[in-house]
């Protein structure tokens, strides 16, 4: 059986002439699907029942099963999804008082090795299909939907800042993408949904031309000396080159790309570092968020203290660059930046 929740909208098109039917059939099934939260061919009302037979002899549409949910003391939820092949990744929702923020993952652990993730530690087993991917997505909005649930809980964007490197599942993420930006999908506007990235420098050029999200760069040093310690991927891709791609991706002047800079006591917090950080970014349209550690099991980080924290973005500021402290959600459910490890299934 065909899973056609791993079919944008082009693949579905030539799916239904293929199968002797109109291409707008699958603008049809997409929004059944994405806009419904309908799987099952039998409900598409507007599908002919010959074809609804038709479909349902051949195809299915199958998302991951959410396996348990925990929900945190500040309100951030943790999801583990359960895959076809019963392997498990994780997804997190944040709730603030004028957004809701779900972060997906795109592959099953992750091959980068950075030294503050947890993620790292178990290594990459596969990437995700596109249905894994847009099925976090679509798990959640019919979880948030059900009746009874209590308060609602609205999805207003979407990062890819979850499990794995996006950029090493280009094609599948993207695709995920233009679902979410999609009139026929999610209708999330491009500032509203964000795929965070290591720097790789060939996938980044890319995804310029053909998605217009917004760009997250994982930077965390200053300098290439630190930065190939904590992020080997540096070594392939260093910061000056990092930078120059950076500084011109948006091709719209007033668009910013966001740099992520994880605080770890006595290794990247100096004022040093933040002079060179000054330095590094000169002349690129950014804004920098600064993330205190969170800790893992096995780790030899610790998270800088809260006046360092405070020093650094005082600095950073003072200089004129727009930075903001993010704050620590879901740290009691492991949910946190760098602890997604898919470990509630033990």
């Amino acid at each position: 059986m065909i899973n056609l929740a791993n079919y944008n909208q082009q693949d579905l098109e030539k799916f239904f002439i293929d199968s002797g039917e109109k291409s707008f059939r699958a603008v049809q099934v997409i929004k059944w699907i994405h806009h419904e939260g309908i799987t099952d061919f039998n409900a598409m009302t507007n599908l002919s029942l010959a074809l609804r037979e038709k479909l349902s002899s051949c195809a299915v549409i199958e998302f991951p099963s959410i396996v348990s949910e925990q929900v945190s003391k500040d309100g951030t939820y943790k999801w583990l999804f359960r895959l076809h092949d019963n392997n498990h990744i994780e997804a997190v929702f944040i709730p603030e008082k004028n957004r809701g923020t779900l972060c997906l993952s795109s592959q099953i652990g992750c091959s980068l090795a950075c030294g503050f993730c947890a993620t790292a530690t178990i290594g990459l087993k596969r990437n995700l299909q596109l249905g894994e991917i847009i099925g976090q997505l679509w798990m959640v909005t019919k979880r948030f939907s059900k009746e009874g649930f209590g308060t609602p809980r609205i999805i207003t964007n979407v990062v890819l800042m979850g499990m794995g490197e996006p950029l090493l599942n280009f094609d599948n993420v993207v695709m995920a993408m233009d679902i979410m930006m999609s009139d026929n999908g999610y209708g999330l506007s491009k500032y509203r949904v964000t795929l965070s990235t290591a720097g790789i420098i060939p996938a980044i050029l890319k995804l310029r031309e053909v998605n217009e999200a917004s760009l997250a760069v994982s930077l965390h040093a200053p300098n290439d000396e630190l930065r190939n310690k904590l992020m080997p991927i540096n070594r392939k891709y260093p910061l000056n080159e990092l930078m120059k791609v950076c500084k011109n991706y948006f091709k719209d002047p007033r668009r910013a790309v966001t740099f992520e800079y994880v605080m770890i006591d006595k290794v990247n917090d100096s004022e040093q570092h933040a002079h060179q950080l000054i330095k590094l970014v000169q002349g690129i349209r950014c804004k920098i968020n600064l993330i205190p550690f969170n800790p893992f099991p096995g780790s030899k980080f610790r998270c800088s203290n809260t006046e360092a924290i405070e020093r650094f973005r005082n600095i950073l500021l003072k200089a004129g660059i727009n930075t903001i402290t993010r704050k620590t959600r879901g740290s009691d459910i492991k949910a946190s930046c760098g602890q997604l490890i898919a470990s509630s299934i033990e």
